[in-house]
């Protein structure tokens, strides 16, 4: 994977240039250099916490890390010697989920968020004592307006009067600190407060062209940097929102539901945006440091980059129709512009080379590199990485034969190593073809192979029966053909027989399943032949889907309604069917709903227009946690990062989707990924009690680095292989057998009930 070099060129040259260069941000592209990524290794250990750490931030200096985590702690870091400064018992009921320094504060003044649905302020001045572990303090501040988990916090950067929560909820909230040390008022009711920012408890929806009317359980958020006005969201549906603050409606009052208000942008790659997958979900949303882009990380999924500003011509907008009608083969696309963004092959500073013949000569002899490889059936992900330096670092300099060529192999490349999502990849890349060259024989072959493998199987002959017109003595397609006609007939035959047979089983009837049916069920998947491709289905496949609350509690919180998130004394675990809403209505119970939307009212409904994904990054496994973070890495936002469930976390190159590197960070799943603002090291952190600090100390460039133990062994592409597996099998099967083991209990005295640890999802 090394054949070809990174974009950001040589660093000695990079160095060399900098002496001439008048750019005032020439040393941000040394930050985190290619050559230095390739070069990360874990150089501390922070010891200090006793559960699972689910967040870690910076300071605007850098100079301190704070940390949050299941053992209601906040600790603090000296980032220059790694010890801990501080560490204070919050008084939180459940497990702290996020933590931030208040800017302009001398970072005195800190904010912590938990599962027991409080905002909680602390000045570290006023703490008791010297020693960091005898530490106490009084919250200066404690804002119990939430009803759900708070799952995510702000701030804005000058500003060190308001802190923002986003909570399960479905709310997101603005918290004067000039204006009281609770909220509500210890006065008032509990739900009189006016201060939701953003009221979305009727805001998700199940697919694009659904009518908002469901609580969005908030999962994530962020305010840009660069125009703090801008806020991006995510939460328990396929749908990031983009909100411009100066556009909101006044702070408003939990006391009523308000309609969601309309934002600027939705993001949803196209290929999820009418599946309706129940448990399809944004786990983290992050906005790149000049503003210009958005991270989306799903659960089930993998990470996707979105352009926020159409009007660039790299961002490309769908309806809900825009979606099928990519799949037809109708030859236009309603306007849908399925040509990729320029990225910027030269983001640090560099002027172009002159030598264009050298470099087109170049993405020739990759192109036939690609085409070898999959004549050869031999490295699939490397000769996809190939095409991607094509199409994505020279895409604007290559021709349209050479790039028609690029993206049929690229396609049939996907195709064959048909990870999740790698057949939508393929239409797309198809599409891009036959608007190059409408008669494509290969495209179109490629694209009914590909909608075969989606189990469109009519969509599939239609585009059999148009390439076997281009080329009717070709004996593949006939091949292709034969095989569709079974398969839709197979299918046909199926549906026929499934529609005679009236349900017997009186639980499947009502849509739920008990503990015991969900294990057996997911026995018998994992056991089922891998040979057989369809025993790893997608999500979408599924006649029944199913989701798991498990909720968990502590005893001595009779007096602070955290609704669904706590339970005394006891586990409950819930299955609902596909149909049933997620959300109970109990944390809505003192809320007025005002009046229900009408039948005429469904009707008028026009779904939003949507941007679409701009680069994909796959290899790592988000199932198991809905605290999983993306991240930009460094000031230019060069690289991006995400943790995994197998304990790992993995960088990619921004521009390409090129894997950079492969760290063992964790024993078994890594959730937070945070850039230090101005140095090349990254803070990790996850199910472990630790977070680890990475340097670019290794003394030789690698792709796949182990933790303190050294270099790890594992080939890259078994790991992703393994990842991808797991990222494939259907939600039913991951919940009892792989996320139920995580759950770990501290040991407790009679008649005390501790949290669980890492009960994030």
């Amino acid at each position: 994977m090394d054949s070809f070099p990174f974009h950001d060129g040589n660093i000695s040259q990079f160095i060399q240039h900098r002496s001439i260069e008048t750019r005032s941000d020439i040393n941000h592209g040394l930050q985190m250099h290619s050559s230095l990524v390739r070069r990360l290794s874990q150089e501390k250990e922070l010891e200090g916490h006793q559960g699972c750490v689910n967040a870690v931030s910076w300071n605007s200096s850098g100079s301190l890390l704070i940390s949050g985590s299941d053992d209601t702690r906040i600790n603090i870091w000296s980032y220059s010697d790694h010890k801990l400064l501080q560490s204070v018992e919050t008084g939180h009921s459940a497990n702290i989920f996020c933590t931030k320094f208040v800017p302009e504060t001398s970072d005195d003044i800190v904010v912590s968020g938990a599962g027991d649905a409080e905002v909680r302020v602390f000045h570290l001045s006023r703490l008791d004592g010297g020693g960091h572990e005898e530490n106490t303090i009084n919250p200066s501040a404690v804002f119990q307006c939430h009803t759900r988990r708070v799952k995510k916090l702000a701030v804005e950067a000058g500003n060190p009067n308001v802190v923002w929560s986003a909570s399960e909820d479905g709310t997101l909230r603005q918290h004067d600190l000039r204006e009281g040390a609770s909220c509500p008022p210890a006065s008032s009711a509990h739900q009189e407060c006016r201060n939701i920012l953003l009221d979305l408890r009727c805001g998700a929806k199940k697919s694009l062209s659904d009518t908002p009317k469901q609580n969005l359980a908030l999962k994530s958020f962020e305010i840009s940097s660069s125009r703090p006005h801008l806020l991006v969201v995510g939460g328990s549906d396929a749908f990031a929102r983009l909100y411009d603050r100066r556009m909101l409606p006044p702070l408003s009052s939990s006391m009523k539901k308000l309609s969601p208000p309309p934002c600027v942008n939705y993001f949803c790659p196209m290929h999820l945006s009418d599946r309706a997958i129940s448990s399809l979900h944004l786990t983290h949303v992050a906005f790149s440091p000049d503003g210009d882009e958005v991270l989306l990380n799903y659960s089930g999924e993998h990470v996707y980059l979105m352009d926020i500003n159409p009007s660039s011509g790299s961002a490309m907008r769908y309806t809900s129709g825009d979606a099928m009608t990519l799949m037809s083969l109708n030859p236009i696309l309603n306007g849908v512009d399925l040509k990729s963004s320029v990225s910027r092959v030269f983001p640090n500073g560099f002027p172009r080379k002159r030598n264009i013949v050298s470099r087109l000569d170049k993405c020739r002899k990759l192109v036939q590199i690609a085409e070898k490889s999959l004549k050869e059936g031999t490295n699939c992900y490397y000769a996809i990485e190939v095409c991607n330096e094509v199409l994505d670092g020279h895409g604007h300099e290559i021709g349209s034969v050479l790039m028609h060529e690029c993206l049929c192999i690229r396609a049939s490349l996907l195709l064959k190593r048909n990870w999740k999502n790698d057949a939508y990849m393929a239409i797309r890349d198809c599409q891009r073809a036959r608007k190059i060259d409408s008669s494509s024989f290969r495209a179109l072959h490629c694209i009914s192979k590909a909608l075969s493998l989606l189990r469109k199987h009519k969509e599939a002959l239609d585009f059999a029966i148009a390439a076997e017109t281009l080329a009717p003595s070709n004996s593949e397609i006939g091949r292709t053909m034969e095989s569709i006609r079974e398969e839709l007939a197979a299918a046909e035959s199926e549906k026929n027989k499934s529609s005679n047979i009236a349900p017997t089983n009186e639980s499947r009837a009502q849509g739920t399943l008990s503990l015991s049916d969900i294990l057996y069920r997911s026995e018998a998947h994992i056991d089922s032949s891998s040979d057989d491709p369809r025993s790893e289905r997608e999500d979408s496949d599924y006649d029944e889907e199913l989701d798991l609350d498990i909720e968990t509690s502590i005893s001595g919180d009779e007096g602070h309604d955290t609704e669904a998130d706590v339970v005394h004394r006891s586990i409950n675990l819930r299955f609902h069917g596909k149909d049933e809403s997620a959300v109970g209505g109990a944390d809505h119970a003192n809320v007025s709903f005002g009046s229900p939307k009408s039948q005429s009212d469904e009707k008028t409904y026009q779904p939003e227009a949507v941007i679409d994904m701009k680069q994909r990054y796959c290899g790592h496994c988000n199932v198991g946690t809905d605290i999983k973070q993306a991240s930009f890495l460094g000031q230019r936002g060069d690289y991006v990062a995400s943790g995994s469930d197998d304990g790992r976390w993995f960088i990619w190159e921004k521009g390409t989707g090129r894997l950079m590197k492969v760290l063992l960070g964790d024993e078994a799943v890594v959730n937070c990924v945070q850039c230090h603002p101005f140095d090349c090291t990254i803070a990790t952190s996850g199910i472990d009690n630790t977070i680890k600090i990475w340097t670019p100390s290794a003394s030789v460039p690698s792709i796949v680095t182990g933790g303190a133990a050294g270099p790890e062994t594992a080939d890259v592409l078994d790991i992703m292989e393994s990842n991808q597996r797991r990222l494939s099998r259907n939600r039913e099967a991951m919940l009892p057998i792989e996320l139920l083991e995580r759950f770990r209990m501290h040991e407790f005295t009679e008649g005390t009930l501790h949290p669980f640890e890492c009960t994030q999802s």
